[in-house]
């Protein structure tokens, strides 16, 4: 299967199968589309040596290998509880539709145990400290880290950890903390202040903006070369999120991500009729993006990263998330789930951390669960990249873990082309400037 599309004044063709991406002119990117139009001898041979090689209508995967069953990763709630109070926040405030409260050390402690005891022969395992907040519950993640460590020295291992904030109880020693312990921090930031503080307030209703910018601001300065990325949600209040993007990027920031809300939020949420702003907002993004790039000034945007050649290996992409089956997240009183999304659905509920997996029928199923049982994605020219998409959205918008939420799936094409377009521009000044 091929993939032709136009991006401004270029063409291009993708090919699904091999993962190709070729610049071509008009005349052929219509000739790909199935017009009639006439090639010369010297064009239909360049497109017979591409397929002869590989390159074009190449063979496509089409058996998901057998899933491991050693896990590799959690995701610690180390705290069910928020300084903030977001307006679209998946997790109730914090709270997940229960008690407010904190993760115990001798949980996270099991949690750990049973980490190492499930990894196998696993070597290099992961741990993500989320929450709510998980720096109002800072001194259990210390000793779980310092726990973790230890424990896996005697085993052979090695953790990476990751913690997500909000950023208002950065100081002093959480920055030398995470700067020493924490391979990845995720800072939440949803850009220019008007927009942030409109859905990110303080339990007494005022924006959160002022408080947490400096603190953030500080900790990426003393970050060195060290991973961060600064996570932004857009809304239906701000469809003008390229504009979040850039000032993000001007406040130093060169790691950013920024997402689309998953809410049912009436005013906040993304619908139907959004998505032509959105698709053109991308594309104004991407050529802001590419003219910082050339001028210097580039940073990081996460959807428009994308490595054709280097990226996932195909097994990786075929499987999908290791969600329920490698990866489960913990609550603070440590019961498993699948991830954090589906984190105190009694529908999701596997076991706990003392006693283990509980719910076995629920692993088979996520197990079982891959690019080619989502049949809605056979036919689509992005499933090796994004692999169906998120489980938990497909699941909590169409009821079916295999059934591809469909905004997702339009913003994600969408994503993709302009990561497409953006890299063939990226190599193509890199060739002029060598």
């Amino acid at each position: 299967m091929i993939h032709v599309f136009n991006y401004r004044d270029k063409h291009f063709v993708y090919d699904v199968g091999s993962g190709s991406l070729h610049e071509c002119d008009e005349k052929t990117a219509r000739y790909l589309s199935g017009e009639k139009v006439s090639l010369s001898k010297e064009e239909l041979l360049e497109l017979e040596t591409l397929q002869e090689e590989g390159l074009l209508y190449g063979k496509e995967a089409d058996v998901c290998p057998p899933k491991s069953d050693k896990v590799k990763a959690l995701c610690l709630h180390i705290s069910h509880d928020c300084n903030l109070r977001c307006k679209y926040c998946f997790a109730d405030e914090g709270a997940y539709h229960a008690t407010r409260e904190v993760m115990p050390l001798e949980t996270a402690k099991a949690a750990i145990d049973f980490l190492l005891r499930e990894s196998g022969d696993r070597t290099v395992l992961e741990v993500d400290f989320f929450g709510g907040e998980p720096l109002m519950n800072f001194d259990v993640l210390k000793k779980t880290v310092y726990y973790a460590k230890e424990e896996a020295a005697k085993r052979g291992k090695k953790f990476l950890f990751t913690t997500t904030t909000n950023g208002l109880l950065l100081d002093d020693e959480t920055i030398k903390f995470f700067n020493e312990e924490m391979e990845n921090v995720v800072l939440s930031l949803d850009g220019r202040e008007q927009v942030h503080d409109a859905v990110r307030k303080t339990p007494n209703g005022k924006g959160s903006y002022a408080a947490v910018i400096k603190k953030i601001k500080k900790f990426v300065k003393s970050r060195g070369d060290k991973h961060y990325y600064v996570r932004g949600t857009f809304t239906a209040k701000n469809l003008d999120f390229a504009d979040d993007v850039l000032f993000l990027a001007d406040q130093g920031f060169d790691s950013i991500s920024m997402e689309p809300v998953v809410t049912d939020i009436e005013e906040l949420k993304i619908k139907e009729e959004h998505l032509p702003a959105i698709e053109k907002e991308y594309e104004r993004l991407c050529e802001e993006y590419l003219k910082r790039y050339e001028r210097g000034e580039g940073f990081n945007f996460f959807h428009f990263n994308l490595d054709l050649e280097g990226g996932p290996c195909l097994e990786k992409r075929v499987s999908a998330c290791g969600a329920g089956n490698e990866y489960f997240s913990v609550v603070p009183n440590g019961d498993l789930y699948p991830c954090h999304q589906f984190a105190g659905e009694e529908r999701w509920k596997m076991g706990d951390v003392f006693h283990g997996i509980e719910k076995r029928e629920i692993r088979e199923e996520f197990a079982k669960n891959c690019l080619f049982t989502r049949k809605k994605c056979g036919d689509c020219f992005a499933k090796f990249i994004c692999s169906g998409g998120c489980s938990a959205n497909n699941f909590h918008f169409c009821g079916d873990l295999n059934e591809p939420y469909p905004l997702t799936c339009a913003m994600m094409k969408k994503r993709i082309e302009c990561a497409m377009y953006a890299l063939a521009q990226k190599r193509a000044f890199e060739e002029r400037n060598r």
